[in-house]
């Protein structure tokens, strides 16, 4: 899947893999300082004390709170509650139980294969050191040196544990980007602590590992069809360890060629209309918040971003905010898997809701936004970087051509919220859509922020591969499945070998009653019976009711499966016309209506293992029973299936 320059630039990769075995630092050894380290080292971007004196008690408290929660040893990491934060096994997986290699060749290590390092998300996601961003933060605000001596004594062992090119957490870009972000924040938010000088700018150590970070990602950057949201985040590591540790003769060097990078990639990973290429909801707010983050560091060191970045920015952070519901939840398009650029405030404050206020803060708010909530990072990201005005559209958006986003949504004089998604896009980004679902036509619906017909998630991308196929796949999303497979075809957990072209016919939205949309897709034209899939979607506000129609064309008879998922808070009573829902809101119980086509065999599971169906994934790492509802028959030349979705 990959084009002959990526193929290219891969051998080249392999080659300089080869020269720099040399370079490997065992475990141990003594290393000499990177080359050009330079005897005077200062920190750049101090933050104003007075800052300190701006936040919301409850916002701060919370972040006490979490820091307290990490020196107890416990810290949420992508569905897994760890019991070692306050003093981890950087190798340790404990979803199985296994260690990752610490002193091998990290270009021998074959970090996807379980086998050799476990669940490799759950090894990797301790060492982006999130836990002490908590902790150096809760320092900052509280001067409990607990908090500050905490994070020197896991930084020296991390930095001790892991030297130049050994172990597992020098096998992937994105990590040891996120990494550096991790680290200029921790010493800024500890500058005022008085051995901070003593665990950064005079520890070798530490040296050796900022100038070891950066030289990698200048020497191994994702290209071609890597080069997603990990190239982003390598660009913004880069940038911002080359602004806040300008301690080596490359530093410049370093500064110069990632603001480039990150430039050109943030172009390149987004749709002119604002939306992420990858099409996968949380990969839009995780670059989005690298974009910013890296931007606010070039602010601060005196080498902005230019206009057209800051731009660009804004039409990230515009999107955002318009397509989230009533509650403020994002569409649950794609892979998830709840990447941070920095984490600052308490780990349960909603990261849509810490974006959407960052953008709020650099870039103001046109009047149509939705009302943001106050966070640390707001606050910090506003005190070292320059408030910037850009043009911004003046009223929210609803149709993403682009992208082929639609959201219908209801009109707020016509009760609660109906919220409705359409997915008329590209398949995904690049040659192997790593994080695409096999989700063409499919649609989310939500009453009052509450799932009734759910996107049901992602759930894992490692070690259980049924599940990874499973909510990638067609019958896992609100759409049609034709002759018993997926729209694409899968090649592995991050790889698809087929395309699906989506092409809109029709978008009526706005502020009217009725709203419609109506697109279609060819992935299913490989087939013998070169199947056809339409769809047409209809929100009549007023009358409280979603119509989904669905055409299926094909030459020769095919087997059809239409599914409908549900959200988990949602109870289900099947009969022969339909559909009963119920669900309980935030002050009654309230309940709906599905009729469903006639012409199809309707069955109900939940939480069935064999085959898999019926689950939910409300977060990376964890699943929940739900209901979804699966009619079957078959498809001849021409079939017409309508849905009714009648909500209160």
């Amino acid at each position: 899947m990959m084009s002959a320059s990526e193929l290219f630039h891969r051998t080249v990769d392999v080659g300089r893999r080869t020269t720099w075995r040399s370079r490997q630092v065992q475990p141990g050894q003594t290393a000499p300082l990177p080359d050009g380290t330079r005897q005077e080292r200062s920190f750049a971007a101090r933050l104003d004390p007075d800052v300190r004196d701006g936040f919301e008690p409850a916002v701060a408290d919370a972040l006490v709170r979490a820091a307290d929660t990490v020196l107890d040893g416990e810290w949420d990491v992508l569905g897994v509650r760890r019991q070692d934060s306050a003093d981890p096994d950087w190798f340790h997986d404990p979803v199985t139980g296994r260690r990752a290699p610490h002193d091998q060749l990290a270009f021998q290590i074959h970090h996807r294969d379980e086998t050799a390092t476990g669940n490799v998300k759950q090894v990797w996601e301790m060492s982006r050191h999130h836990h002490l961003t908590v902790l150096a933060a809760a320092w900052w605000l509280t001067r409990d040196k607990r908090y500050a001596e905490t994070v020197d004594r896991q930084l020296r062992s991390w930095w001790a544990a892991n030297p130049f090119l050994t172990g597992v957490h020098w096998t992937s870009g994105i990590e040891i980007g996120v990494r550096l972000i991790s680290w200029t924040w921790i010493r800024r938010l500890l500058d005022d602590w008085p051995k901070v000088g003593d665990l950064f700018e005079h520890n070798d150590n530490a040296v050796r590992q900022i100038g070891w970070h950066q030289d990698f990602l200048l020497g191994f950057r994702s290209r071609g069809s890597s080069a997603n949201n990990h190239v982003v985040a390598e660009a913004a590591g880069l940038l911002t360890a080359a602004c806040a540790f300008p301690w080596f003769a490359k530093s410049e060097t370093w500064r110069a060629s990632a603001a480039d990078l990150l430039e050109h990639e943030l172009g390149a990973n987004t749709f002119a209309d604002g939306i992420n290429k990858e099409l996968a909801s949380d990969y839009h707010r995780f670059a989005l918040e690298l974009g910013l983050v890296a931007a606010v560091e070039a602010d601060a060191c005196g080498h902005p971003l230019a206009e057209t970045t800051w731009e660009l920015l804004a039409r990230m952070v515009d999107a955002a905010a318009a397509v989230i519901d009533v509650t403020g939840r994002p569409p649950r398009q794609g892979d998830g898997d709840e990447g941070r650029a920095i984490v600052v405030d308490d780990p349960a404050h909603d990261p849509w809701a810490i974006v959407l206020g960052s953008g709020a803060e650099l870039l103001g708010t046109p009047r149509w936004w939705p009302a943001t909530s106050v966070s640390i990072q707001a606050m910090l990201l506003g005190a070292i970087g320059a408030t910037r005005r850009v043009s911004r559209i003046t009223a929210r958006p609803r149709h993403f051509p682009d992208a082929g986003l639609v959201v219908l949504r209801s009109r707020a004089e016509d009760g609660a919220e109906i919220w409705c998604r359409c997915d008329g896009g590209p398949h995904g980004f690049l040659s192997i859509a790593a994080h695409a679902h096999a989700d063409a036509l499919s649609v989310e619906v939500r009453h009052d922020g509450v799932d009734i017909l759910a996107d049901p998630g992602t759930y894992c991308y490692h070690g259980e591969r049924a599940w990874r196929e499973r909510f990638r796949s067609t019958a896992a999303h609100n759409t049609v499945e034709i002759g018993g497979v997926s729209q694409a075809e899968p090649g592995g957990p991050f790889l698809w070998t087929t395309d699906v072209a989506t092409t809109t016919l029709a978008c009526d939205v706005g502020e009217q009653v009725v709203q419609a949309w109506t697109a279609e897709h060819d992935g299913y034209h490989r087939l013998n019976s070169r199947a056809g899939h339409r769809r047409s979607v209809t929100l009549d506000s007023a009358d409280r009711r979603v119509v989904i129609d669905d055409v299926i064309s094909a030459v020769r008879p095919v087997a059809v499966a239409l599914s409908w998922h549900l959200g988990p808070a949602i109870e289900l009573e099947l009969d022969e016309a339909g559909a009963t829902i119920s669900w309980q809101s935030a002050v009654d119980q309230r309940g709906g209506r599905l009729l469903l086509p006639h012409t199809l065999a309707w069955t109900a599971h939940r939480g069935e293992l064999d085959p898999i169906v019926g689950w939910y994934a409300p977060r990376f790492g964890r699943r929940v029973p739900a209901w979804t509802i699966v009619g079957r028959g078959v498809a001849d030349s021409s079939a017409r299936l309508r849905t009714e979705l009648v909500l209160p």
